[in-house]
């Protein structure tokens, strides 16, 4: 037992001394690297579980290394070239690297040190063209493979390699066409960036660079473009707004279920545009500059955002192709808002209340709670209904504006529904807890009721989304209520801040300054009670119709309220309220 002890310490002793032979005897990385690459052709069959396990601990291994020289940078590139189905080779030098599919390839251009010289991205048929992706100038690898991901994901397309080469022509003839119209709309009303965005027949669009697919930025809230420490409107660029900023969508072309024809050449004709919007004029769609493709063009929506059935049947109706292959599942579309909006507030919407619809709102001088009445029965008994839109599908480039006015239309709904969706929590007795109700009228009009700062009686603003643009608000009271603020005043601070909680604070605040002068206002209120009595108007006073010429709600003796006379410095009273409007966002 003693010489089997002694035989067994030799063995582990002679394991060590080799051991440490062969880690003292310095073998450069690339024999190394060359040793367990032989290896790994020479393993046998393996299982896909294990296969994919060995791919990951490799991926692993690639990230956590550190690129600093020529080998290691190329090891890097044909690592993310393998993640993306990708072929790879070097050339002779090594110090160009080839990232390949049948469609395209990515030539990446390295000094001898392994610094980058240049990327040039060549399509199917095309010579190779210098790409603006300076990702891997900062070794920024992650962005690297996205960009690759995204070439891979543009010729997801169904058919052989020719089918796809024209396909991806048409989407490049759209893509010239959308340009063009772009510098047409600025070249006809001079638009700056961010008026660009919000009115530009296509927005701010952003050429495709590399995997990045054209993007078309659509719509920013007020809170988007606002300067928190200056309290003025950032001064955007076409270089410096932020790609993620308000609304987006991108273009590109996929395979369908349908036959569509689909322009191959660009079908704009002229440099110059028609009338005074930008319009520009199109070429008629013609067998020689068009071709039938199993396939349309798409916006794709950067988040997928809530659309009532309205606004989606429109947007078919616009361009005779439904936005739906099959029939979407609906929801209350109130609903989906809260969710969407929770969501880009961060973190998990289904966690948050959302059942309730309770929201609280902390402004600096008042406390809020919002209930948003989604269930109540707006068409044939129903209530609101709508879908989340993830992409749009279209066949010419003069579908573009129509489609994009749309989006605008429910972006600015769901903008001032998503105002009052907070996670705030503030305890129901808080004292001077102020409460508000939402209810939806149609697809694009909603009222909010409240009690009147001064009598008990119920008051109701109703705000209609005419379009991104214009927010038309109406206020109804009764008639011997106390006078709060005009029409004029609340589509002013509506317009401007398109926040309902902001408004609602304004309104309270303008009342606070009316009622100082209580004698003159119990005048008015006697007076226009008396002249009611005699069916004698008030000389000046509106009417009892609502922005689209319907009459209040049955059961409803809320009439328009008494313009304030035109000595009311609305513009002045507005900046005055909104002063300190960034403290009241959260942003």
């Amino acid at each position: 037992q003693h010489n089997l002890g002694e035989t067994r310490l030799f063995r582990v002793n002679a394991l060590l001394e080799r051991l440490h032979a062969k880690h003292n005897a310095s073998r450069p990385w690339q024999e190394t690297s060359k040793v367990v690459r032989q290896a790994m052709e020479k393993r046998g069959q393996m299982n896909a579980a294990g296969h994919q396990l060995l791919l990951t601990c490799l991926e692993t291994l690639q990230k956590a290394l550190k690129v600093s020289s020529l080998p290691s940078m190329t090891d890097r590139l044909e690592s993310i070239a393998r993640q993306n189905m990708l072929g790879s080779h070097l050339s002779p030098s090594g110090t160009e690297c080839y990232i390949t599919s049948d469609m395209f390839y990515v030539e990446v251009q390295l000094d001898t040190a392994g610094q980058l010289v240049d990327v040039k991205v060549a399509h199917h048929g095309e010579n190779p063209a210098v790409s603006t992706i300076p990702y891997l100038q900062d070794k920024n690898f992650e962005e690297f493979s996205k960009h690759l991901k995204g070439l891979v994901n543009l010729y997801k397309l169904p058919g052989d390699n020719k089918l796809k080469t024209k396909m991806y022509l048409a989407l490049q003839s759209l893509e010239l066409d959308l340009t063009k119209m772009m510098h047409m709309f600025r070249l006809a009303t001079n638009a700056n960036t961010v008026e660009t965005i919000l009115h530009g027949s296509v927005g701010l669009l952003t050429a495709r660079s590399g995997g990045h697919l054209v993007s078309l930025q659509c719509y920013v809230s007020p809170y988007d473009v606002f300067e928190e420490r200056t309290g003025s409107q950032l001064n955007f660029t076409d270089t410096n707004v932020p790609r993620s900023l308000g609304v987006s969508v991108s273009v590109t072309v996929e395979g369908t279920s349908s036959i569509y024809k689909l322009p191959i050449a660009p079908l704009i004709t002229g440099s110059h545009p028609v009338d005074n919007k930008g319009t520009p004029s199109f070429s008629s769609v013609t067998n020689s500059n068009c071709v039938d493709l199993p396939a349309s063009f798409f916006l794709k929506m950067n988040l997928p955002m809530p659309f009532s059935l309205s606004f989606i049947q429109r947007m078919g109706n616009a361009t005779g192709i439904p936005v739906f292959e099959t029939p979407p599942t609906l929801s209350p579309l109130y609903e989906l808002i809260v969710q969407n909006q929770l969501q880009e507030e961060g973190g998990n919407p289904l966690t948050a209340p959302t059942h309730a619809m309770r929201f609280y709102a902390s402004l600096p001088d008042q406390q809020h709670c919002y209930f948003l009445n989604g269930d109540a029965p707006v068409q044939d008994g129903h209530s609101l209904q709508g879908t989340l839109v993830s992409k749009i599908p279209f066949r010419h480039p003069a579908q573009v504006p129509a489609l994009l006015d749309v989006i605008r239309h429910q972006a600015a709904a769901n903008t001032l529904i998503g105002s009052c969706v907070k996670r705030t929590f503030i305890k129901d007795d808080t004292p001077g807890l102020l409460q508000f109700e939402v209810c939806p009228l149609t697809d694009s009009s909603f009222s909010v009721s409240f009690q009147h700062p001064v009598n008990e009686s119920l008051v109701c603003v109703v705000m209609e989304v005419i379009d991104s643009r214009q927010v038309s608000c109406k206020l109804y009271k009764g008639l011997s209520d106390a006078l709060i603020c005009t029409d004029d005043f609340i589509t002013k601070v509506v317009q401007r801040c398109m926040s309902i909680p902001v408004t609602m604070r304004a309104i309270r605040r303008k009342a606070e300054t009316i009622q100082a002068d209580t004698p003159a206002l119990s005048l008015i209120a006697e007076t226009v009670e008396i002249m009611v009595k005699k069916n004698l108007p008030p000389a000046g006073s509106p009417g009892y119709g609502m922005g689209t010429g319907q009459q209040p709600p049955p059961g409803s003796s809320l009439p328009r309220m008494v313009r304030l006379s035109s000595s009311d410095s609305i513009g002045a009273d507005i900046n005055e309220i909104l002063s300190d409007l960034p403290e009241q966002t959260g942003k």
